[in-house]
């Protein structure tokens, strides 16, 4: 996936553990980052082949005001209805893998000898392993990831556990990891972690050179 030199490092976990903190870490030492949530946000801006596709198919009431696809209201219907997810998922994820390559590509062009992170959140959940070389799994258990989730979307006990429900469990997750990021403790602590998963990795790219 990457260059001769390079390594792309998909960096994932359950919603709530703290990607966003890691990779923000991880991009201080010097990685790159590509975030799927933008990507994702990207491909259905207005006038976007994926925009006009969502509107012929959801009707123009997913639509804020502005225009762009009011992505709650959007989520709230195929969290629903399989079918509709599905539709969804065949609109966005094409256009979203393409984006992603192009990136890849130029920053890789720039830097070859880059480490990028790729922040997938529903890596192993929408099968993307192969556009990675090595994966990261931000962990944190289970009952500290629930109570995060409601205290920062401000939403009941049982809108959390839903969401939960409906992704692959943390725990399975961390059976594919090539590196892990405990993260349940204080910055600190996932501060030391994350400068020695840096040292590991460009060990591990070092050896493709």
């Amino acid at each position: 996936m990457s260059s001769p030199r390079g390594l792309i490092l998909g960096v994932t976990g359950g919603i709530a553990s703290g990607k966003s903190t890691v990779a923000k870490m991880l991009q201080d030492l010097g990685a790159p980052v590509i975030d799927f949530d933008l990507l994702a946000r990207e491909v259905v801006e207005p006038g976007q082949p994926a925009w006009k596709e969502i509107v012929d198919y959801f009707g123009s009431h997913v639509l804020g005001k502005d225009g762009f696809v009011d992505r709650k209201s959007l989520s709230q219907i195929v969290f629903k209805d399989p079918e509709k997810r599905r539709v969804l998922e065949s609109i966005t994820h094409p256009r979203i893998a393409d984006l992603y390559l192009s990136k890849v590509k130029a920053l890789m062009q720039e830097h070859p000898d880059a480490i990028v992170q790729a922040v997938i959140p529903l890596l192993f959940e929408t099968h993307l392993e192969n556009l990675v070389d090595k994966i990261l799994v931000v962990y944190i258990p289970r009952k500290m990831q629930l109570e995060r989730l409601m205290k920062r979307d401000k939403i009941p006990r049982k809108q959390a556990e839903n969401i939960l429900n409906a992704q692959l469990p943390i725990e399975e997750k961390l059976k594919y990891a090539d590196y892990v990021i405990h993260n349940e403790k204080g910055l600190e602590e996932t501060l030391i972690q994350v400068k020695a998963l840096w040292e590991s990795l460009n060990r591990a790219r070092e050896r493709r050179e």
